[in-house]
């Protein structure tokens, strides 16, 4: 079952530290959900941030990550706790991440994941998922990037809505 983080004021999220400690507070008092969290029997298993584009702000500055399309929706960030990996959880929280972005009317979703085409990556790499978890759901490559993670390549991959 997935939920967007601010629905259920009984699950607290950690409260962010440093620079980006003001936006997530502001995002959740303004009611935007600032992603979808994963339950497994009632349990936190993972979260996916998924926002419009304009609300990342590192993502509008990148000059690695190149901007296709100003109004997409972004999908920068998943967190699978270690108990729940490997069970397919990152695929339930991008699906519930797409399903939450056409729900607020977004016409188009993007993610920047790595090509791990290489074999397996690293979970501190993982973070951004994988191409081929983007393309399960019904992503598309739509520019390489200039960034790299963990020596793997990023991509922008997009999904057309019917937002």
């Amino acid at each position: 079952m997935l939920v967007p983080v601010d629905e259920d004021p009984e699950r607290r999220v950690p409260r962010a530290r440093g620079r980006r400690a003001p936006r997530a507070p502001a995002a959740v008092q303004e009611g935007r959900a600032p992603g979808v969290v994963a339950l497994v029997d009632g349990e936190a298993a993972g979260w996916c941030s998924v926002a419009p584009r304009i609300q990342h702000h590192r993502l509008m500055r990148s000059r690695s990550i190149p901007m296709l399309d100003e109004d997409a929706w972004s999908i920068v960030c998943f967190v699978v706790r270690a108990p729940f990996r490997r069970r397919g959880v990152a695929d339930h929280l991008l699906a519930g991440a797409v399903a939450f972005a056409e729900a607020e009317g977004a016409r188009v979703v993007e993610g920047y994941p790595i090509d791990a085409a290489s074999g397996r990556v690293s979970s501190a790499f993982a973070y951004v998922g994988s191409t081929t978890l983007f393309e399960r759901a019904g992503f598309e490559r739509a520019a390489e990037t200039t960034s790299r993670s963990g020596g793997a390549p990023r991509w922008v991959m997009r999904r057309e809505l019917a937002g």
